[in-house]
């Protein structure tokens, strides 16, 4: 003692004695002993070290994190580990987990210890002797590794080990809801959403014996109901949680509890949880600030002048520069919720021109702008703030899905639209003097120069910042981009490495034909493609005379300009650019008369079919057909009206377009369904009618019923003349006719139905059919007298067929790629039971091997197809697989076939049969084994009389 206190030395020694006696305890032996030395070694040594490693790192990552204010915070950064789009967090965990492992590898105590007689019926001491683990403390390693793994993202590994936890720890209660609460939370973060709910409703009120489990508890439950959309009901769970968090973490929860009580629409208690994270003090400027513009959002008062105005003196501060958008965003959305469009959109527009960071947002303002010009019929201005927004758009933010798809109709639009405006504008300087156009042009030329000017401004502002950080705000946006000059090519090279000379090639491509989608056939008026014989077809020749020929021809006869002419022509600082443009004669004026007649219908076809816009619609067709009373759209366009006209039950309206469609065009597929006064109760009867009219007559077909086949298509021809299916009834109809030779009444039927729906997936067929009976090709039928069948009902053949005469050579090499086709009746056997059985041997008995399924339908005919064999050796050794797995029953009307990849593929190509392919291989077959058998260098020279007496029958 020293003054009446112990000596510390002399307990540091006592201790270090201790633990020297205690260590030779052995981990093998469970004693008390070594109970409590593998307990203190374990605490303050091991897990000492991974467990402080876990808390700092775990600290760092929540005041670090950059939470994503456009979307939904995570109740934890450790969770935007599941989405790779998402800010990712910083911290690795693995030393903790390195750490938790050891002092489990190290001081586990599985031996039992040595039994005391006299106390095997006490059920304590039995609970006891039955114990995986007698160190006291190992289980806070076992959590320690668990949670480090969570937060490294593994969530699955982390739910195995919480599992493992909760299964051997059962003497300690508190372990095993912790342990079952952080499952639930794993598996929230994989999207495991029933199954966390499912190990929640089993936990207790009464089980949750202290602060931290029912902080943990509120938290994975408030993340289960925020997953699951029931936001009303996950702001008690938050509110509570927010009660037990500190620091960063809990200002992040209530920036959430806000978002959640805004989605709840509940406005009052979300203005107040933003305000709480707006005044936390442990929240960066970055987490006030967007809660101050969250709380403006929410904002439920009846004057919203004082809160405008507190959002407008945020501008003046220097240190918002960088956030100038969410401002004028949050003024945008205080004026929206007053239903002030107009000043809306003016908020909205500066938030898009003042961003400097040109991320999500500027996307967000973009999107909310164009949703307000779509909503006005403002297509023209909804198109661009879509198109910029939607690819900084994750794909979690609300509504994706249909600003998707809207920006995508709305391109589709735009292209026309655009060669209309531009057409237009070409035309009226066309017809301008010289020094009018001139003038135009200066002006145009003046702007650019201006345009230049301002971005070669901004470019220098924004290098001067890069040079001086101190004065840079973060995720500042690049300088726009001013247009560039370019020279043709005149070296030789390649054409698409000069990018100037691609741009001059665009610019050239959209004078002469405008703006044009990317698909085949773009130059025709008429994109569908096939050919009735070798020449041209009549809209071939249409289309040519179309085209810019002459001009092109003239071109070549003038002399060659020079490279200045040709540079000045390329570059828009020179009146040459634009001049080349204008159409200079009747021909090219022609051209972009063409061009804005295509546009106006496309666009009015679009209004209609995909945004049901009717009244912009009919602008747009009545626009093109006062404009242009003989285009090639009109009775289109007619039709178009008088549906919408039905539509909208405009009476009048839709007797004034079925009198001018009937007076107009009387004898086209239209005029004809009009003049049936039932038209529209048949039109409404229709989708349903059809598909039995059409099962019926296949059903004939494959009966050889060709009387029957002909009268439904008849039949149908009559009551429903617009059907979509109408093209496969001609086929059916042509083909009824093959049986017996009639090649005119096939050649009749089927160019009547390349005339009449020139693009469906029947084009390339009857093409090539009427191509070669106009070849003087012969019909083939199958030699019995029935109707062709086979692989010829494959809407996805290509374009020859074996409905005219053409013998196909297979390739019989075992060694190449093969695949195994199980063919069956449809009408008898399931074709989903059938591919599960299949998919289900295979996972079963393969387990390196992976082999593709593919089904196919020919009518009644089903094919199954097993691909990724290499050779035949490798289908005979599935098959006796398959013969081998006792639980595999295959139907009795299922036929194998083994069949190389190329030779599949030819009957497909070529409409063949399978009964041709068998056909072959047996011909084949006699073939190689004759010319075997009568091998000279075996048994001399043939005689020609026995070959002739062997050779097989025809």
């Amino acid at each position: 003692m020293t003054n009446g206190r112990p000596n510390i030395h002399l307990i540091l020694s006592a201790v270090i004695l201790a633990m020297m006696a205690l260590s030779s305890c052995s981990i093998s032996k469970n004693t008390a002993a070594s109970r409590r030395y593998a307990e203190f070694i374990t605490r303050y040594n091991i897990h000492y070290n991974g467990e402080t490693h876990y808390r700092e790192t775990l600290e760092e990552m929540e005041r670090k994190y950059q939470d994503d204010y456009t979307r939904l915070l995570f109740s934890h950064p450790a969770k935007a580990r599941s989405e790779e789009k998402a800010p990712q967090p910083t911290g690795d965990f693995n030393r903790s987990i390195e750490k938790a492992q050891k002092a489990i590898q190290l001081r586990s105590i599985k031996a039992k210890p040595a039994r005391k007689p006299g106390r095997s019926s006490d059920p304590a001491y039995k609970a006891w002797m039955k114990r995986d683990e007698y160190n006291p403390f190992l289980h806070n390693s076992w959590m320690l590794m668990a949670r480090s793994q969570f937060m490294n993202g593994d969530f699955a590994g982390a739910a195995a080990t919480f599992f493992y936890i909760s299964k051997h720890f059962t003497w300690l209660p508190a372990t095993v809801v912790e342990a079952q609460l952080w499952q639930a939370r794993c598996y929230t973060a994989i999207g495991w959403n029933f199954e966390a709910e499912s190990i929640l409703s089993r936990i207790k009120p009464d089980q949750l014996t202290s602060r931290e489990l029912k902080s943990l508890y509120n938290v994975t439950m408030a993340d289960v109901l925020v997953a699951s959309r029931s936001y009303s009901a996950a702001i008690p769970y938050l509110e509570e949680g927010v009660k037990e968090a500190s620091g960063a973490q809990k200002t992040r929860l209530t920036f959430l509890l806000g978002q959640v009580a805004a989605l709840a629409g509940d406005r009052d208690r979300a203005y107040r949880a933003y305000g709480r994270a707006a005044s936390a003090g442990s929240a960066d400027y970055r987490t006030r600030f967007n809660a101050r513009i969250k709380q403006s959002e929410v904002f439920s008062g009846s004057d919203i002048e004082p809160e405008v105005k507190a959002l407008r003196r945020m501008v003046r501060y220097d240190r918002n520069k960088e956030y100038l958008d969410q401002v004028y965003y949050a003024i945008g959305n205080l004026y929206l919720s007053r239903k002030d469009t107009t000043r809306a959109i003016e908020n909205y527009r500066l938030a898009a021109s003042k961003s400097t960071r040109n991320g999500i947002e500027k996307a967000v303002s973009q999107a909310t702008l164009g949703g307000l010009y779509y909503e006005r019929r403002r297509y023209d201005l909804a198109q661009p703030c879509y198109a910029e927004a939607i690819p900084q758009l994750p794909e979690s933010y609300p509504g994706y899905q249909t600003l998707r798809r809207r920006s995508d109709i709305l391109d589709q639009l735009a292209v026309y639209s655009q060669n209309v405006h531009l057409q237009d504008s070409l035309i009226t300087l066309s017809l301008m003097t010289p020094e009018e156009q001139r003038a135009v042009i200066d002006r145009i030329i003046a702007d650019l120069v201006r345009q230049e000017k301002e971005a070669a401004d901004e470019a220098r502002r924004q290098e001067f910042l890069a040079n001086n950080p101190a004065q840079t705000p973060t995720n500042m946006g690049n300088a726009g981009n001013a247009p560039t000059t370019f020279t043709m090519n005149s070296d030789g090279s390649w054409y698409f490495y000069n990018p100037s000379t691609v741009s001059a090639g665009k610019t050239e491509f959209q004078r002469r034909w405008g703006n044009r989608r990317l698909e085949d056939n773009w130059r025709r008026r008429n994109k569908n493609t096939f050919a009735l014989d070798d020449q041209p077809s009549p809209t071939d020749a249409a289309e040519a005379s179309d085209t810019p020929g002459d001009s092109v021809s003239t071109e070549a006869t003038q002399p060659a300009k020079s490279e200045e002419t040709l540079r000045r022509e390329s570059d828009p600082h020179y009146p040459e650019y634009y001049l080349k443009q204008i159409p200079a004669d009747s021909a090219a004026r022609s051209v972009s008369h063409d061009v804005i007649q295509e546009g106006l219908f496309n666009m009015g076809v679009i209004l209609k079919d995909k945004m049901e816009d009717f009244p912009a619609a009919h602008d747009n067709f009545n626009r093109l057909n006062s404009l242009y009373p003989g285009n090639p759209y009109r009775l289109e366009a007619l039709f178009n009206q008088y549906l919408m006209a039905e539509r909208q039950g405009d009476a009048p309206l839709v007797a004034r377009y079925r009198d001018m469609i009937l007076s107009e065009f009387p004898d086209t597929k239209q005029g004809i369904a009009l003049r049936d006064p039932r038209y529209i109760d048949n039109l409404r009867l229709m989708e349903r009618r059809q598909e039995e009219l059409y099962q019926q007559a296949f059903d004939a077909y494959m009966n050889n019923a060709n009387d029957t086949v002909r009268d439904i298509c008849r039949q149908v021809a009559e009551q429903f003349p617009m059907s979509p299916l109408m093209p496969r009834f001609m086929f059916l109809d042509a083909l009824s006719y093959v049986p017996q030779q009639d090649t005119e009444k096939f050649r009749t039927i089927l160019t009547d139905l390349l005339s009449r729906y020139p693009d469906t997936d029947l084009t390339p067929y009857a093409s090539a059919w009427v191509k070669g009976l106009n070849q003087g090709r012969a019909l083939q039928t199958d030699g019995g007298g029935g109707n062709l069948r086979g692989l010829l009902w494959d809407i996805k053949l290509g374009s020859d067929s074996t409905a005219v005469n053409d013998s196909i050579d297979f390739d019989l090499d075992p060694q190449v790629p093969q695949l195994l086709v199980l063919l069956y009746p449809t009408d008898q056997i399931s074709p989903n039971q059938l591919l599960y059985d299949i998919a289900r041997h295979n996972f079963t008995t393969f387990a390196i091997r992976d082999f593709d399924l593919e089904q196919m339908n020919f009518g009644q005919l089903g094919l199954l197809i097993i691909k990724g064999f290499e050779n035949v050796d490798e289908i005979n050794r599935y098959r006796a697989k398959m013969q081998e797995n006792a639980s595999l029953s295959i139907p009795a009307g299922v036929i194998p076939v083994t069949i190389s990849v190329d030779n599949f593929a030819k009957m497909i190509k070529h409409g063949a049969t399978f009964e041709q392919y068998f056909r072959y291989t047996r011909d084949k077959t006699y073939r190689d084994t004759q010319e075997s058998v009568l091998d000279p260098a075996i048994f001399g020279p043939s005689d020609p009389l026995q070959e002739e007496e062997i050779a097989p029958e025809e």
